[in-house]
């Protein structure tokens, strides 16, 4: 159950550092917010507004509570194989999806996909790209990208494979918000707007800001979803030839950093979801863990007082210098046992190891009002980003 901060501020979280409460009151304040800002269990420090909250706004939207990985998020595949029919040893499927779903900071594809053309070809953006971001947007499509981004091979409650992978709008979606992030920015030192935190500028509706700003929105949130399902369908490729045979028999694809406009009380509301995913009535959702954690799948019970969203991950409960200072290859390494794995990339990944986070179960009992859990996932193999 939600504790009531005050009528601004409510929280899901059990474990809420003094940081993450002064930056959500922060957002809280602006006049702007409709009703209270909602922090999911997994709430932590962000850039403006805070990762793992949900910001419902009435005529603007502020880019920072979106975020700069615009549109990213999960997708999760069913299989109709079981854990006892994968092969004896996974590693060499290890080398074939990271030779079919490129991962880092700025990798992409060598030669640009047909598919990448012709998706491109058919929406194109708002804002009209440079040469060199049309050519970025192209190169990265169906590409991963580094840090907290990954692809797993997972075995739920029932022994069924699930093959997750999190990814979002890559370095174009990047480049977008930051533009807009800055822009709002601008704008409110032109008018000497005060805010607390500069970055929790905002668009107003009516302005052309605000429209170019949620024109870039939406088609970096549709690159963002349309290059997971790319990723996917490159890694179920594999996977299945892999193990020899199989099909893919339910997928979910939902975004954890967006904002759309929504129905609430009978109120249009621009719904802003900064590390939150929807969890309305019966809305299918993918709530990863850490490396080496579960994860789930999950179902909304629609909590209006949540703006009918629930956690998008564990949350991280160290940031990765922090991470990297505290633990050593050797403590990731225990932590990854019996899990394939990049281990030979242990010193790359060291901020990524699971204590830098928080304890995905107990993030899921917070919010036990919030959704209802399907499937738990437990991961067998793991592939990131470096």
């Amino acid at each position: 159950m939600p504790t009531v901060i005050n009528d601004k501020l409510v929280s899901w979280a059990s474990d809420l550092s003094p940081e993450v409460l002064r930056q959500a009151e922060r957002t809280a304040r602006l006049p702007i917010v409709e009703g209270h800002v909602a922090l999911m269990p997994d709430a932590h420090v962000g850039i403006g507004a805070t990762v793992g909250s949900v910001v419902a706004t009435r005529g603007a939207v502020v880019p920072s509570a979106v975020g700069v990985d615009i549109g990213c998020g999960m997708v999760a595949a069913e299989l109709d194989v079981t854990e006892d029919q994968l092969p004896d040893t996974l590693s060499p499927l290890l080398s074939r999806v990271e030779a079919v779903i490129p991962a880092g900071v700025g990798r992409g594809h060598d030669v640009v996909a047909a598919n990448a053309e012709r998706w491109l070809a058919a929406h194109k953006p708002a804002t009209e790209l440079s040469a060199a971001q049309a050519a970025k947007a192209a190169r990265q499509f169906g590409t991963l990208g580094s840090g907290n981004h990954f692809f797993e091979l997972c075995v739920d409650e029932r022994h069924r494979c699930w093959v997750v992978l999190h990814s979002g709008s890559r370095g174009i979606g990047n480049e977008l918000a930051q533009a807009h992030i800055a822009k709002a920015r601008r704008l409110a030192k032109a008018a000497m707007a005060h805010f607390e935190d500069p970055d929790l500028a905002y668009f107003v509706e009516g302005a052309p800001e605000f429209d170019a700003y949620i024109a870039d929105m939406t088609w970096a949130q549709e690159y963002a979803r349309a290059n997971r399902d790319q990723m996917m369908d490159n890694a179920l490729r594999e996977v299945l030839s892999f193990v020899g045979f199989g099909r893919e028999t339910r997928r979910i694809n939902t975004h954890h950093n967006f904002a759309q406009l929504e129905a609430h009380g009978g109120r249009q509301l621009w719904v802003t979801r900064k590390g939150a995913i929807k969890a309305g009535p019966g809305d299918l959702g993918v709530i990863p863990g850490s490396m080496g954690a579960r994860s789930y799948i999950v179902v909304g019970k629609g909590n209006p007082q949540s703006w009918m969203s629930c956690s998008h991950g564990a949350g991280r409960r160290y940031s990765r210098a922090q991470a990297r200072k505290l633990f050593t290859d050797a403590d990731l390494a225990e932590q990854m046992k019996g899990k394939v794995w990049l281990s030979n990339r242990a010193r790359a990944l060291v901020d990524e190891i699971p204590s830098a986070y928080k304890d995905i179960d107990q993030v899921m009992a917070d919010q036990a009002d919030l959704v209802e859990i399907l499937h738990t996932l437990h991961q067998v193999l793991n592939y990131k980003g470096t």
